[in-house]
């Protein structure tokens, strides 16, 4: 089994920043791809940042030249870092791993900005 597990949300200001961090444990045997997709109330999950497995970062146009996606491999571990939110950017941030099955997400953290 793999387990994910999120932390770093919680609210902020239009603006504002926050880092989003994601630790990966379990029957992982190689460090594969892991990223952030983000759910908005009443609308399906849709990508924010992933890095792949040789390490090149992936970005939804909305967030590019705002978001960094970066990783620790010795940590199993993914991070965003989130500057200059936007109301927009509210939402559940769910981390996952390839290959993406149901098993490989964590549980999410919410993140909202306020105007």
């Amino acid at each position: 089994q793999v387990q994910l597990v999120e932390s770093g949300g919680g609210l902020v200001q239009a603006g504002g920043s926050l880092r989003l961090s994601c630790a990966a444990s379990g029957r992982i045997f190689t460090m594969d791809a892991m990223g952030w997709y983000r759910q908005a109330p009443g609308k399906p999950r849709d990508l924010v940042a992933i890095i792949t497995r040789g390490g090149n970062p992936i970005y939804a146009d909305s967030v590019k030249g705002r978001f960094t996606i970066s990783r620790d491999i010795a940590k199993k571990s993914v991070y965003l870092q989130m500057n200059s939110l936007k109301p927009e950017d509210t939402g559940d941030y769910y981390c996952g791993m390839a290959p993406w099955g149901p098993e490989y997400w964590g549980q999410g953290t919410q993140v909202t900005v306020s105007p």
